[in-house]
């Protein structure tokens, strides 16, 4: 089974949206993963559709977008 991916960088915004999404959704079926800190990961998320975070990438590819903390090109 594919999982979801959580984009996010760090701030408070998407720190308090990480809590909130692993509160709803079982921990393992979502990837972690912080945009500050691995950038190499950027490129991946702007190619799913991600234009800012913090953002939801689910396993159909279809991607919400969860409040605003950095738009990708920022993160760039």
């Amino acid at each position: 089974m594919a999982k979801a991916v959580f984009y996010h960088a760090g701030c408070p915004v998407c720190v308090s949206a990480e809590q909130d999404i692993l509160n709803l959704i079982p921990k393992e079926t979502v990837a972690v993963i912080h945009l500050g800190t691995d950038k190499s990961q950027i490129g991946q998320a702007a190619a799913a559709g991600v234009k800012s975070v913090p953002a939801l990438v689910l396993a159909n590819g279809n991607v919400l977008h969860i409040n605003f903390g950095a738009s990708i090109d920022d993160l760039k």
